[in-house]
């Protein structure tokens, strides 16, 4: 299930929980909106990780690039 949808579904739950009186409900929804929000928060860092990664790997790929023009240079 998506962070997103995970997130809203406990928010629903805790809203309902706290409507009824329903402590148990209330607890779930709560944890299920803070697991959803952790899944966002991780899918998030890893997105930035992959694009350090790519990065990373364009400026040593630009690095062995130049190195090679300047011994093909002597």
């Amino acid at each position: 299930m998506g962070a997103r949808i995970e997130q809203v579904k406990g928010q629903g739950k805790e809203t309902v929980g706290a409507i009824t009186g329903d402590k148990d409900l209330e607890v779930e929804g709560k944890t299920d909106r803070r697991a959803g929000q952790a899944k966002e928060s991780l899918d998030h860092a890893k997105v930035k990780l992959e694009e350090a990664i790519d990065k990373a790997g364009d400026t040593g790929a630009e690095a062995i690039d130049k190195a090679k023009d300047s011994l093909h240079r002597r």
